[in-house]
Parts: structure tokens; C-alpha cells; sequence
């Protein structure tokens, strides 16, 4: 893992850490464990973590190209910066709480060579009670598909099927996808770089649909493979609850996702009611998220 690699289909890995001292070792050997691919750059942007994160990595992967950062730079410009340091073919966004099969990123560089349209794939992700990870393939939302999903109604099969887009049912068995999840993309390099990367100005969240909207608008596909899968933790960094920062990153990101790409298609009172549900939601997670923290300090979970 310590040679750098130019040789086309080579895979550079472009990983974020925050407070991932207890999956981050874990989430590496599976990428050194991979079959059938050339490795070139594997690095690490740590977001100013406290638990020791970046002392394992130094210790048991001295390889790995690790930046410590002083200060939460945030997902999009903490990845830009980790894929800056590598140039081969194609990009893993990973996050530490994923770990790779084997022949995980064999099978999604030989679906992407098959396709020359495709820039963004990702595979089945199943939490670690084997579950699936719906997330892993998502259409681009609409007020009702977020809605709908925030209720807990686009799980259920016998919802409309407007009410259950966001989750792409249509893609199980593998296909074209607006969307796949931030926490294992493959990206072909060449169109990230001519797009500028993840956009910095989400700070967390939505910056994968935002990326995969801009693909989609040059006509450059997103592919859900589900010939394989990958652990994913889920929520590692964050916790059960988010903390208010990371609330409202999702929430800001929401309304920065539909400003950008969705509100020119309706009126600005249409618009405005869309950003007072956001803003409304925001509150209520906000409060449910302070009041998880306090019954888990004191013992009551």
C-alpha cells in the first residue's frame, strides 16, 4: 500500500476520520485485504479527533498517508483534500465505519470498465446485524418522498410508490440509480476533478446527492451494484443522536440541496413553505436529539 500507483484502473482512497479510533483499523484492513485491484494513494484526512484516532493509524498503518487536522474541516472538504493527494483512474470516498469485502472494488471498477458512461458507483451496504442499508441506493428527493421517508412510510411496500422513490425499490436488483450513498463511492477521477470535487460548501450531508445531481446533469451515470456488499456502522461519529452542529448541517444541507437544484421549479411561496418545513423539522430533531443525550447521561437508557 506504501507505492503509489498511475496505472489506469488503479484506485486511490480518500478517507475522513472524526473520533474513529474504534472502527478506523478495522475499515483499513479491508482495503489492504482487497483482491484485484491495484492500490495507489490510501489517505486520511482526520478532523481533529480526541480519542486517538490518528495514533492508530500511525501505529498500525504507517503507509497511509495521514493529514491531522487541527480543526472539523467537514466532510466535502476533508475528502477533496484526502483525493487531492492521489491521481489514479478511479476514487473511493470511504467512510471509517465501512469495511470492504474482498472483492468489493474488483467488482465495481469491472461494472464501471464495462460501462464508460458510468462515473459514480456503489454497492449493497447491510449494517452490522446483517440488515440492509436502504440509503445504499436513493432517487434524487422530492417534498413528498422526504416526507415520506422522515415518516417512516418509504419502507413500506404497500406505500404508493411516490411515497417510496427516495429509497429506489426499483434498483434493488442493481442499475441505474440517481444516487448512491457518501459512505462508498467510486468515482471515476477524471469527471470529479473537472467538477471540482464534493461541493465545500456543504459542510456535512447531502454533499454525495448533490454530486451525483451534478453527474446527472452531464449526462454521467450512477450505478448500484449489488453483485457485492459492505458493512456499514452507521452513525459511528455522530452517535444515536446528533449533536446540534450536526443537526443542523443536515438540515441546512436540506435546504441548500433543494435552493440549489429543485426551488426554480416552483414559486417562492411554494419554496419558503418547503424551507419552514425544513426549519420546523430541524427543531424537532434538535430537541429529540438533547433529550436522547440527557436520558443516556444519566443512565436511563
Amino acid at each position: 500500500m506504501s507505492e503509489r500507483s498511475t496505472e489506469s484502473g488503479a484506485v486511490d482512497v480518500a478517507i475522513v476520520t472524526h473520533q474513529s479510533a474504534q472502527h478506523i483499523g478495522r475499515c483499513l484492513n479491508s482495503v489492504e485485504a482487497s483482491t484485484g485491484v491495484s492500490l495507489g494513494r490510501v489517505a486520511v484526512v482526520d478532523n481533529a479527533s480526541t480519542d486517538g484516532t490518528c495514533a492508530v493509524i500511525a501505529e498500525a498503518f504507517p503507509s497511509v498517508d495521514l493529514t491531522e487536522s487541527r480543526t472539523n474541516l467537514g466532510f466535502s472538504s476533508a475528502t477533496n483534500l484526502a483525493a487531492s493527494r492521489g491521481d489514479s483512474e478511479f476514487l473511493l470516498a470511504l467512510n471509517p465505519d465501512v469495511w470492504l469485502e474482498p472483492d468489493t472494488l474488483q467488482i465495481l471498477i469491472a461494472k464501471m470498465r464495462s460501462n464508460p458512461e458510468i462515473g459514480i458507483s456503489g454497492c449493497r451496504l447491510v449494517l452490522p446485524d446483517g440488515s440492509e442499508d436502504h440509503a445504499a441506493r436513493r432517487s434524487f428527493p422530492t417534498p413528498l418522498s422526504a416526507l415520506s421517508h422522515f415518516a417512516g412510510i418509504s419502507k413500506r411496500r404497500k406505500a404508493p410508490r411516490a411515497m417510496r422513490e427516495y429509497l429506489a425499490p426499483a434498483a434493488a436488483d442493481g442499475g441505474q440509480v440517481d444516487a448512491v450513498n457518501g459512505a462508498l463511492m467510486l468515482i471515476r477521477r477524471k469527471w470529479f476533478e473537472d467538477l471540482g470535487g464534493f461541493d465545500e460548501r456543504y459542510w456535512m450531508y447531502m454533499e454525495d446527492l448533490d454530486l451525483c445531481w451534478r453527474f446527472a446533469e452531464r449526462n454521467r451515470l450512477t450505478w448500484f451494484v449489488p453483485e457485492t456488499e459492505a458493512v456499514h456502522v452507521k452513525g459511528a461519529s455522530s452517535g444515536r443522536f446528533r449533536p446540534l452542529r450536526l443537526n443542523w448541517a443536515f438540515h441546512s444541507g436540506m435546504i441548500r440541496f433543494y435552493r440549489d437544484h429543485l426551488a426554480s421549479e416552483h414559486n417562492p411561496l411554494y419554496n419558503w413553505a418547503i424551507y419552514l418545513g425544513v426549519l420546523i423539522k430541524f427543531s424537532f430533531s434538535a430537541l429529540r436529539s438533547a433529550m436522547g443525550r440527557v436520558a443516556g447521561s444519566d443512565g436511563s437508557r
